[in-house]
């Protein structure tokens, strides 16, 4: 046996070092350095009278356009919402990593998606951290088909992967990849030497036999993926499967996808017979009280490819506080102090004195700028005690100047508030559409003043 070589990688960012160190000099992560084992690679010998080693087949050097893509077709995963995540189904060959809170769903999910495919082709289910009894007893539970759907109880990658050229399924799931282990890797399973070999073994398997790997993945307390920031790079598609323990709802969001967009959303409800798919998440997201309140408004944030009608709720109140609080819930806590400074020079409203909270009704993460007006709109409304129209939508970007600019895909944000019955709209002047949308009055804005004129 060679001699092994000790090295000491990072496991947020991957970097190696020769020695350990408390903090990370590439990312500045603290205690995140961890001792990494790799027994030596002997060279191949190279075979007589050629230049290359033996055994390495020639690769062959083709233009993009001799590339034969009809030999790759999706296939759907039986959930329209996975599959407008995933860009359309999944692709063969391709490495998913799906990861969640504890009690998220993620198996109940993929254990859904595969007795239906079991269905119409080949499938297997590995399971590291239950027993195949287990398995079994939740897919009862559910009301699953199981008269077909293979399932194994093993951990070691090298097994899994012989068993699966035997059975050739078409797609293979992994659950989960921080149990599995590799026989050469010197260390325990879940340590960023086994995480990163396990998942580079199975994303290589996946590539040379055409089959389609999903593997779930462990997301430490902050709420990010556990394990070496190299697992997320070797897979093709990085999906989080988000939701809190006290809501029915569940959002699947893609954080990366070489087959399609990322920052693409699905909603799920979670039943009694498991994740049920929800096709309309506005009509979700707006379910409203009778009686419209101070500091509640309707705005239409752009995920993925689709507009989505949510409500962002705001309360401003006088604070018995020398340091008045800033608390949000589904926004950018920086984006809120930055807005506030804009009020108060732009608008000429003073809200230092006063606790500010925000919510964003449904659990839903707002990342773009679109929900500045509204957030805006929705502090003056509870600062005021004054209660907006139930029928008006708001979206546009503020900036630091005090101006309204433009958003993207304003025609589709506007059709869609259209569609479930707002007669309203105050957007930026440059996304006010040039052809009147039938019911709905839409009001063009450029600067903050003219926005709070027109609301106010």
């Amino acid at each position: 046996m060679g001699k092994k070589k000790t090295a000491f990688v990072c496991s947020d960012c991957g970097a190696e070092f020769a020695r350990w160190q408390g903090q990370c000099s590439e990312c500045k992560a603290w205690n995140t350095v961890t001792e990494f084992r790799v027994p030596s690679v002997k060279a191949a010998p190279r075979s007589a009278g050629t230049t290359g080693y033996a055994g390495v087949v020639e690769a062959k050097i083709q233009t993009l356009d001799e590339v034969n893509l009809e030999s790759l077709p999706r296939f759907s995963t039986g959930f329209k919402e996975f599959d407008r995540v995933l860009g359309g189904g999944v692709v063969p060959g391709s490495a998913i990593l799906i990861g969640g809170e504890p009690g998220a769903g993620k198996s109940t999910l993929l254990l859904q998606t595969m007795c239906l495919l079991a269905q119409s082709m080949p499938t297997l289910y590995v399971t590291g951290e239950e027993s195949l009894q287990q398995v079994a007893m939740r897919a009862k539970r559910l009301g699953l088909p199981t008269d077909k759907l293979k399932t194994l109880a093993e951990t070691n990658v090298e097994t899994i992967c012989q068993l699966a050229l035997r059975e050739k399924p078409a797609i293979m799931v992994i659950d989960s990849i921080q149990v599995m282990h590799m026989t050469d890797v010197q260390s325990a399973p879940g340590s960023v030497s086994q995480v990163r070999e396990s998942a580079a073994y199975l994303t290589r398997f996946a590539k040379q036999n055409q089959v389609a790997i999903v593997m779930v993945g462990h997301v430490t307390k902050d709420g990010t993926l556990a394990g070496p920031k190299v697992l997320e790079h070797c897979i093709d598609c990085s999906i989080l499967l988000e939701g809190s323990s006290d809501s029915r709802f569940r959002t699947l969001r893609g954080n990366k996808n070489r087959f399609g967009a990322v920052n693409e959303l699905g909603v799920f409800a979670m039943t009694g017979q498991g994740l049920k798919e929800v096709s309309n998440p506005s009509a979700i997201f707006l379910n409203r009280g009778e009686e419209q309140t101070p500091g509640s408004l309707v705005m239409v944030i752009w995920e993925g490819t689709r507009p989505l009608l949510v409500e962002v709720q705001a309360l401003v109140d006088y604070s018995q506080l020398a340091n008045p609080r800033r608390v949000t819930v589904g926004l950018e806590q920086n984006r809120l102090a930055m807005l506030l400074a804009v009020l108060h020079r732009h608008g000429g409203l003073q809200v230092a004195d006063q606790d500010v909270f925000v919510n964003v009704v449904g659990g839903v993460k707002v990342n773009e700028t679109s929900a500045d007006l509204a957030l805006i709109t929705a502090l003056v409304s509870s600062f005021k005690n004054y209660a907006l129209d139930k029928q008006l939508v708001v979206f546009g970007e503020v900036g630091l100047g005090g101006e309204i600019r433009p958003v993207p895909s304003g025609q589709e944000r506007l059709r869609e508030a259209a569609k479930h019955g707002f007669k309203r709209a105050i957007v930026p002047v440059a996304n006010k559409p040039k052809e009147v949308i039938e019911g709905m009055e839409v009001i063009g804005v450029s600067s903050l003043s003219d926005a709070l004129q027109a609301l106010f």
